[in-house]
């Protein structure tokens, strides 16, 4: 029934059975989006340090709480990114949302530039009012440029603007091998990104929980039913553990993805990009997932101390409580046997006075005799320094209370 469903839906989207001329526009071809991918029930096991077979120009595999690169492959090269781009913009409306400059029922109306992109769109008409929530749909599930582009005039009252904001972002995030010129994708000359500056995007974007509630969305739809989205990121239906993200397509970029996927509390970020055909980005992302899930683990170490309190001078106490809050983030590889192992290294003749929250050591943490992480050992409570006015002032606190 639900293949029959999908069949409907797709017939309906090129042969305009009872829906109207607001149809989406896909940049993808996806007369075929029902049917799996080459490699996608096929199962790929590489070794920690073996070579993927990845039809692609350029391709990397990001754990994206540790930032370690798992595997890559001309990581760094500059490429024209076609509708991946859109991660960009995606992450700076997340922003918006978490600062309250936007909210999911805030109305957006179309301007005419929004409405001019062309490519894989909504149709919006100027003037049209959306919801960013409707918008974020267009965007993510269907890549539509005119709700895109809504949403950056929304946040930055202008594209051109709005470019300069995803600049900006980029800088920040570390992304050395960026320019944007749009905010769509759309071909331009100086409009370039690397697998690994998409991967840093992805990355950021990925931690913000709301994301994920369009980007694993196979199909839905817009306007009350008469516009039908469909997701062109294939594995959202057929790769276990798929949580995103955005795939890409262009003359110029050849095919690209930035597929997310989470499995066993480790979640992982794969992009490929150049690839010559859709198989090619869906097989090469799945096979450095694979190589991902099957090769590492995902951990969380708390400090943990066995000190509840630390010896203090000067102070009105003889001792300070203390605590290792925080965790380090750990990828291990599978096979690694190393135990992990945690050092208490306390601060020299810790004196008042104390402010409660003040670092008084770390605890460091290792694998394998290997160094890890640590976290900072801190002060449960204020203590004052033992002075001769602290002394006099208890003796008169003593008195009054004879």
């Amino acid at each position: 029934m639900k293949k029959f469903l999908s069949l409907f839906l797709i017939f309906s989207l090129f042969f305009g059975m009872g829906v109207s001329a607001k149809t989406v526009s896909s940049e993808c071809d996806i007369t075929d989006i029902d049917k799996p991918f080459a490699e996608a029930n096929a199962e790929t096991k590489t070794e920690i340090g073996g070579k993927l077979d990845i039809k692609a120009k350029s391709a990397i595999l990001l754990e994206p709480y540790t930032g370690k690169i798992l595997y890559e492959q001309n990581a760094d090269e500059k490429l024209p990114p076609a509708s991946i781009t859109k991660i960009m913009p995606l992450l700076l409306v997340m922003e918006a949302i978490k600062r309250g400059d936007l909210a999911l029922e805030t109305v957006v109306y179309a301007s005419e530039h929004a409405c001019s992109m062309g490519g894989s769109q909504i149709w919006l008409e100027p003037g049209e009012g959306m919801t960013v929530d409707e918008l974020l749909k267009a965007t993510v599930i269907a890549s539509a440029n005119d709700a895109c582009v809504a949403l950056g005039e929304a946040i930055a009252g202008s594209e051109e603007g709005f470019v300069e904001l995803m600049n900006e972002r980029a800088k920040a995030l570390g992304m050395n091998n960026t320019h944007f010129v749009n905010c769509t994708g759309l071909d331009a000359d100086e409009h370039y990104t690397s697998a690994h500056d998409v991967a840093l995007m992805s990355a950021a974007l990925i931690k913000y929980p709301l994301i994920k509630k369009y980007s694993t969305v196979w199909m839905d739809s817009l306007r009350n039913g008469e516009s039908e989205l469909v997701n062109t990121n294939k594995l959202v239906r057929f790769y276990k553990g798929t949580t995103g993200l955005k795939t890409g397509t262009t003359s110029k970029a050849k095919y690209c993805l930035s597929a997310t996927a989470e499995r066993d509390g480790m979640e992982l970020v794969a992009v490929v990009l150049a690839g010559d055909s859709s198989d090619d980005s869906f097989s090469g992302a799945k096979k450095l997932l694979d190589y991902g899930f099957a090769n590492y683990s995902f951990k969380e170490i708390l400090g943990e101390l066995a000190e509840e309190s630390v010896p203090l001078q000067n102070g009105v106490e003889k001792t300070v409580g203390v605590s290792c809050k925080g965790k380090v983030n750990v990828l291990l590889p599978k096979n690694s046997k190393g135990e992990i192992t945690r050092e208490t290294i306390l601060n020299k003749n810790i004196k008042a006075p104390i402010k409660k929250d003040d670092v008084l050591g770390y605890v460091n943490i290792y694998s394998s005799g290997e160094q890890i992480g640590k976290l900072p050992i801190t002060a449960n409570e204020d203590v004052e320094k033992l002075t001769l006015w602290v002394t006099m002032r208890w003796i008169l606190e003593g008195i009054l209370t004879l």
